[in-house]
């Protein structure tokens, strides 16, 4: 097996951000710490299928965190979302994205739907009045294993309702995790409304997570779980299950390698 070889270091505010290149592949490394790399992207690419899938032609779309790019790759594929919003808060990956990372999503962010903004989510969601459609969360390892502490605002009960917020009625959210979260389900409910969960399996350890909340004027009066919850082989109405990685039921979609872990 060949040898990672470095190809850019860089020094920001959040500490060392390193891209490395292992054979076909790359990998990010914060502060000494593997954040993800490009060898898989089932989960991350169904947590935007999922989402584009519960909504109408002509969505706006909001990415929080670049990651290696599957997501984002997914979105510009999909001809559903007239605007593609990405909020990044690390410049460095973003310039990544434009030069050594640009063949992972296919050039996406040269789409003229797509604009970035280069902030951190948290703060940025608390200050934008814009409202989407759908909104794919690809920021942390989960609610319960953030990257950097301040995240961990995202998904506490203020968070929930602050998403909930940049929702257009009916909208959609979706949380990707690199495993369960059954608190977090009942927040999601309490502050959207109904929660579909979607696992994909991995080479090894706990299945990857896709949550999808749909926002409903009352949420405790829709908080009863969905039967997608419990039931293999069910799905969102409007997901079709052949646009799912593999054509697989998103319960059981295969994943070829670990469950990256990222930041934004």
């Amino acid at each position: 097996m060949s040898a990672a070889v470095t190809v850019e270091r860089v020094v920001t505010e959040r500490g060392e951000l390193v891209l490395r290149r292992h054979g076909d592949h790359h990998e990010i490394i914060s502060n000494g710490v593997f954040l993800m790399d490009t060898r898989a992207g089932e989960s991350e690419r169904l947590l935007v299928r999922a989402a584009l899938g519960a909504v109408p032609p002509g969505a706006r779309l909001l990415i929080g965190g670049l990651g290696v790019g599957f997501s984002l790759a997914e979105a510009v594929r999909s001809a559903t979302p007239a605007e593609i919003v990405v909020v990044e808060i690390e410049p460095t990956l973003v310039t990544w994205h434009r030069t050594h990372l640009a063949s992972v999503s296919g050039n996406a962010l040269a789409d003229p739907r797509v604009r970035v903004v280069t902030a951190d989510l948290v703060r940025w969601l608390r200050t934008t009045d814009e409202t989407f459609e759908a909104i794919c969360l690809d920021t942390d390892n989960g609610p319960d294993w953030t990257v950097f502490a301040g995240n961990a605002a995202l998904y506490d009960e203020t968070g929930a309702t602050l998403l909930r917020d940049r929702l257009t009625d009916g909208g959609v959210l979706t949380v990707w995790s690199a495993a369960t979260a059954p608190d977090y389900v009942e927040r999601l409910r309490a502050a959207i409304g109904p929660v579909t969960t979607y696992r994909v399996e991995v080479a090894r350890g706990e299945p990857d997570v896709v949550y999808l909340a749909r926002r409903v004027d009352n949420p405790s009066a829709a908080s009863r779980p969905s039967l997608a919850d419990d039931l293999p082989g069910s799905t969102l109405p409007q997901v079709e299950p052949d646009r799912l990685a593999g054509g697989a039921h998103p319960e059981q979609v295969p994943h070829s390698g670990d469950a990256p872990v990222r930041g934004t």
